[in-house]
């Protein structure tokens, strides 16, 4: 297999349209498992993906007069997962032939110059690995935990991304990305609970301290309590804060504001700058946040209303999505942001929401008279993209609260709810720590939260799932 770098080189030095760019991703993913208090599948795989996009600009011809009726841009992408050099140069002569048959693209602009964008002085480095080794430690805990009397199932994964960029225009740019996660689940006399993390490297992963969560949440499962729908005072523990609030930036699209078809959209334009909440609460997403990183700079296969692939290997800087309270920033490509006149900003691939107290978990929940702590969401899906209406389920653990004591577990709920809502409307806000959300894990893994309470969570309708 050659180096990704003469990848890139070699398609670029082949290619024969406009401008072209090149994205090669190689991978390296280990897997453990466990079901029933048993060790089931482990393995490690690589693999390499990579991307030629193809960009042609055409002269329009208007009344016989070539150019003056401007440029039609046409965009092309076609991806491999070939090793073999020889493949190259067809796959770059398929995305040309996808890029002269494509619709124009909306979205065009003049590809980055080599001197807009950071040096990466390690270009010519080596991909990272991963391996079944990184479990080591959580393993030899979870076999000490596989001896208790809960029935314990769960999976770790452990990924490790390099991707190199280039583009026709000399841009050149190189990331390492390790993405880890780890999720346990309990069951024990058929009550079931959740916990779940979030890692770079395992270092930092306690399963000890996660097998103690989950029996503490399994105790409070002894005592069973049914309730009605209704609206419930209700502690929402930093995973499924997390779960709420990257939804509502995968919303925070300026185009789509811009033009009336998202909550964050009002007449004449968009919602920035409105003041949702009087808590110091600040959402925002940061390549350089600590342990949370990503690449700092655009690497997109494809354009979307929030990325563009004229984007391609441009700096990424800390966007603050809500600030103070307040909504602070939209979504915008570059093309976009020319259009409509706002600055750009990049969907970000952490996500933190910081504001609150140095209040705990636990100490919201005994400050709580009478409530619900809602420990995971599940099954997330929009209603209504105007007003950002989500339903899902409650899982693995729904706890009632009687004078700041947990008092046992509560059946499953259907809720209703906003996040842009939820925000206006919440009381308190504690801690920021990392933490895993739970629904959207397998897509984004790095978040920091805190806890929130909230006066009137709607639980819209009792849910039957166990």
């Amino acid at each position: 297999m050659i180096a990704p770098q003469l990848v890139i080189e070699r398609a670029l030095a082949c290619a024969s349209v406009d401008d072209t760019i090149v994205i090669v991703t190689d991978s390296s993913d280990a897997t453990l498992r466990w079901a029933g208090n048993s060790m089931t599948t482990n393995g490690i795989a690589t693999s390499r993906r990579w991307e030629v996009i193809s960009i042609v600009r055409e002269a329009d011809v208007v009344r016989g007069r070539s150019g003056a009726g401007g440029t039609t841009v046409r965009v092309g992408t076609v991806s491999s997962t070939s090793v073999d050099p020889d493949d190259i140069e067809a796959v770059v002569r398929a995305s040309e032939a996808a890029a002269r048959s494509a619709e124009p693209a909306e979205d065009a602009m003049p590809l980055l110059p080599r001197e807009s964008v950071s040096d990466p002085h390690d270009w010519d480095r080596r991909a990272q690995h991963t391996s079944v080794d990184v479990f080591g430690s959580l393993a030899t805990e979870l076999n000490v935990g596989f001896d208790g009397e809960d029935a314990l199932y769960g999976f770790a994964q452990h990924t490790v991304d390099n991707v190199w960029l280039g583009t026709s225009t000399g841009v050149r740019r190189t990331f390492t990305q390790p993405t880890g996660s780890v999720e346990i689940n309990g069951k024990r006399s058929g009550a079931s609970a959740w916990v779940g993390t979030g890692t770079t490297d395992f270092r930092n992963v306690s399963a000890e301290t996660m097998l103690a969560e989950l029996s503490t949440r399994l105790g409070w499962a002894r005592n069973t309590i049914e309730l009605p729908a209704g609206r419930y005072e209700t502690v929402l523990p930093p995973s499924a804060v997390a779960d709420l609030m990257i939804y509502l930036m995968w919303t925070m699209e300026g185009r789509g504001a811009q033009e009336g078809r998202t909550a964050l959209s009002r007449a004449g334009g968009t919602r920035v700058g409105e003041k949702l909440t009087d808590l110091p609460l600040t959402l925002y997403s940061d390549p350089h946040a600590s342990g949370l990183e990503y690449a700092p700079f655009v690497v997109a296969g494809s354009s979307s209303d929030s990325v563009s692939v004229f984007d391609n290997g441009m700096d990424i800087e800390r966007v603050d999505w809500i600030r103070d309270g307040s909504v602070s920033a939209l979504a915008y490509p570059r093309a976009a942001a020319q259009k409509f006149g706002a600055p750009v900003a990049v969907p970000g691939e952490n996500l933190v929401l910081t504001g609150g107290t140095d209040v705990g978990l636990d100490k919201m929940v005994a400050d709580t008279e009478r409530g619900l702590l809602l420990t995971t969401l599940w099954y997330i899906r929009e209603v209504d993209p105007t007003s950002l209406l989500l339903t899902g389920l409650t899982r693995d653990g729904v706890y009632a609260i009687e004078n700041g004591r947990i008092t046992g577990a509560v059946n499953n709920f259907r809720f209703n709810e906003s996040p842009l809502d939820l925000l206006r409307r919440v009381t308190e806000a504690g801690a920021t720590e990392a933490t895993l959300p739970r629904e959207w894990k397998d897509w984004f893994t790095r978040t920091a939260m805190p806890p929130l309470r909230v006066p009137d969570f709607h639980m819209s309708s009792v849910s039957a799932a166990q």
